[in-house]
């Protein structure tokens, strides 16, 4: 399968997410999800059975652990990309403060759109703003055997 037919694949599988809830540590299409749960219910439906299931986490994680807990396991079973590199289909890390560890994601979907769960909020389609830009920390892309 050709690059862009697996970042089509991707993106397809992430817009069907739009409007799930959010649900801290739940990965259901439809009933709900944070972003971690996200990535994780697009890695199912297109690879099948997970990897490895994240262990138990607060809303304040990565900030009590100070490691990148999220892009160690990111590196585990997706493939590292440069952040100039990043493009539709691959999946972004951003942390919220300057030294803190990366603790959110995202799955690009267009050069400045993306599709995220964030607190409170259902699944949605939103603008990669400078906001968001500023907060970029890593970049990764889902394996190509699809």
């Amino acid at each position: 399968m050709t690059a862009a037919a697996c970042s089509e694949r991707v993106i397809l599988a992430a817009r069907g997410w739009i409007g799930t809830p959010y649900g801290h540590q739940a990965s259901l299409k439809g009933v709900g999800c944070d972003c971690l749960g996200l990535v994780r219910g697009i890695w199912r439906e297109l690879h099948g059975r997970e990897p490895e299931i994240p262990p138990a986490y607060s809303p304040d994680w990565a900030e009590a652990s100070g490691r990148e807990t999220l892009a160690e396991a990111a590196g585990r079973h997706l493939r590292p990309i440069a952040i100039a590199e990043a493009g539709p289909g691959d999946v972004l890390l951003f942390a919220y403060q300057a030294h803190a560890p990366a603790r959110h994601c995202a799955v690009q979907v267009a050069e400045r759109r993306m599709i995220h769960a964030i607190n409170a909020h259902p699944v949605a389609e939103v603008s990669i703003v400078p906001w968001w830009r500023n907060r970029l920390r890593f970049a990764f892309r889902f394996p190509g055997e699809i």
